[in-house]
């Protein structure tokens, strides 16, 4: 797996020396940019305001604006070495229940790999702390140019490290939420029953596919064999929710007959 970067977990008094490695891998279907007429590949340019001449991607930087428009050039040397106690490690600030993390600040997440035999100790141990506790950890580290919250947690043999959002970057979201509505008692267990007949105990079912990359494929090896393209599915036509009640026993009898279970008693208990 290829390593992002190398840094060390501070753990009290304890360090254990890691390699950042991408846990995730893309099967996107990346597009080129072409001049449509006919079919020529589009590449940027980039263009030195100051000279008014093409550079190339080797003599570009990076730079700080000011507010009175001058440049301050900010190397990659000089970011690295940042006065930070998280430039080159991962602190560990606090420990917390899993089920107490708010999952819409979780973004992306890297296998942390020890570093030799010396790392390996260390290593396992604090794996084997947060197993036994059902804790996660949270740190303080720096990654792609700037200090990050993280989330440490265990997958498998190997502890996970996950950047997270600050506090400040979550909206707050009263304005998204629905105009006051009431709903019965009735109404919320005929719900209930419908999230209790759609349980699973894991996300390797073959539903859970990418079919948006699959159907992107079809039309690609369709245009490339010139055949006539894949239609698309007609959308069922929206229905208009009449008897809340109702939709949700039927519902209920749809869901438990895909699964093959016996759908008629539990129905029936739902409330009329």
């Amino acid at each position: 797996m290829p390593v992002i970067r190398s840094l060390a977990i501070s753990f009290g008094l304890v360090t254990v020396p890691v390699a950042v490695v991408t846990a995730t891998e893309s099967h996107n279907v990346n597009f080129r940019r072409i001049h449509l007429p006919d079919n020529g590949r589009v590449r940027n340019r980039y263009i030195c305001e100051a000279e008014n001449r093409e550079v190339t991607y080797q003599e570009i930087g990076q730079g700080y604006e000011m507010p009175d428009g001058r440049i301050i050039s900010i190397t990659d040397e000089e970011l690295e070495n940042l006065p930070l106690p998280t430039a080159k490690a991962i602190e560990l600030v606090a420990f917390m229940p899993t089920a107490s993390i708010d999952p819409i600040r979780i973004g992306r997440g890297y296998y942390l790999q020890p570093q030799g035999e010396v790392a390996a100790r260390p290593y396992v141990l604090l794996r084997k702390a947060l197993e036994r506790q059902s804790k996660v950890g949270v740190a303080k580290f720096a990654l792609s140019g700037r200090e990050r919250l993280g989330l440490l947690r265990v997958r498998g043999d190997v502890i996970v490290l996950h950047s997270m959002l600050w506090p400040d970057e979550i909206r707050d979201p009263s304005e998204a939420a629905p105009p006051l509505a009431k709903v019965t008692d009735e109404e919320i267990d005929g719900a209930m029953a419908l999230v209790d007949t759609m349980v699973i105990d894991s996300l390797e079912a073959a539903e859970f596919r990418d079919t948006y990359t699959e159907a992107l494929n079809e039309v690609i090896a369709a245009k490339q064999e010139h055949r006539e393209l894949p239609e698309a599915p007609q959308p069922a036509e929206p229905g208009r929710l009449v008897d809340l009640m109702a939709t949700l026993r039927e519902s209920v009898a749809k869901a438990q007959a895909e699964r093959g279970e016996d759908a008629e008693a539990k129905v029936h208990n739902l409330p009329e």
